[in-house]
């Protein structure tokens, strides 16, 4: 039997994390982003919704599927 597939979500960063507080910093890693223009596929959980809404600020959604 297979798995149904996971949503995703395609995010982009569009600021810089310099001057950022530290658990912003963080969550922009723990997204998979580390510079600006660098796109990550996130799985879409509550979880990463949280994440995406802390640093909403400094990144876009390019695609929701």
């Amino acid at each position: 039997m297979t798995k149904p597939m996971q949503k995703t979500i395609t995010l982009e960063q569009t600021a810089s994390a310099i001057g950022r507080p530290g658990p912003q910093r963080e969550t922009l890693k723990g997204l998979g982003l580390n510079r600006i223009g660098r796109r990550s596929n996130v799985v879409d959980t509550p979880a990463n919704r949280g994440m995406i809404a802390k640093v909403a600020h400094l990144v876009r959604v390019v695609d929701g599927q």
